[in-house]
């Protein structure tokens, strides 16, 4: 009992070190655009939102690949692709009101449910000027091929399945186990490694 009571203590104070002396908060640079913030606070106005129009935020996310936008509700904010800015100003025009319609449509329905792109939604985006927008974008962004190096034969179904990392423990196709042995892993659906000629 009494060699227990020096560690407990011991942890507590390095518990207490660490709260102390915390460690410091890197600030992440902001990538707010002033300009596109300003717009949809005004057209946020004119749709009779003061709240969105007080916390909406238009940002570049540099790490977007493929997608144009994306709204978050709770923060009330838009991501753009920096590659908006390649592209024609309509096409820029257009993402970003499509993403603030996914603001509007969510603002106006408070905590019920809605679809991304159902009828609240379209009704947002015909009020922005944008009627019958589609909910995917036609933009020539690349998409990253990943290459799947590694290949895997079933003995038993000859299915090929290929894969980014190789497997490291043993496994057995999915499709045999369910038909042959009740979803049970068996030892004769063990995936063997395969190269393609």
């Amino acid at each position: 009992m009494d060699r227990s009571m020096p560690q407990l203590e011991f942890r507590w104070a390095s518990w207490l070190r660490v709260l102390r002396f915390p460690a410091p908060v890197k600030e992440r640079p902001t990538r707010e655009d002033g300009g596109l913030t300003a717009w949809c606070t005004e057209a946020s106005n004119d749709l009779a939102l003061p709240e969105l129009a007080r916390k909406v935020r238009v940002v570049w996310n540099p790490r977007m690949q493929t997608t144009a936008g994306r709204a978050w509700w709770p923060d009330r904010t838009i991501e753009l692709n920096p590659k908006l800015r390649d592209c024609q100003p309509e096409e820029l025009w257009r993402t970003l009101k499509h993403e603030l319609a996914h603001l509007v449509a969510y603002e106006r329905c408070g905590r019920r449910h809605i679809d991304p792109h159902g009828d609240e939604w379209q009704a947002a985006c015909t009020e922005l000027g944008i009627h019958g927008e589609k909910p995917f974008h036609t933009l020539p962004f690349k998409r990253r091929r990943i290459k799947r190096n590694h290949s895997y034969i079933c003995p038993n179904c000859l299915g090929i399945i290929h894969r980014v990392r190789p497997i490291q423990r043993t496994v057995a196709c999915y499709d045999c186990c369910r038909k042959f042995n009740r979803g049970g892993y068996h030892e004769r659906f063990k995936l063997i490694k395969y190269k393609p000629v």
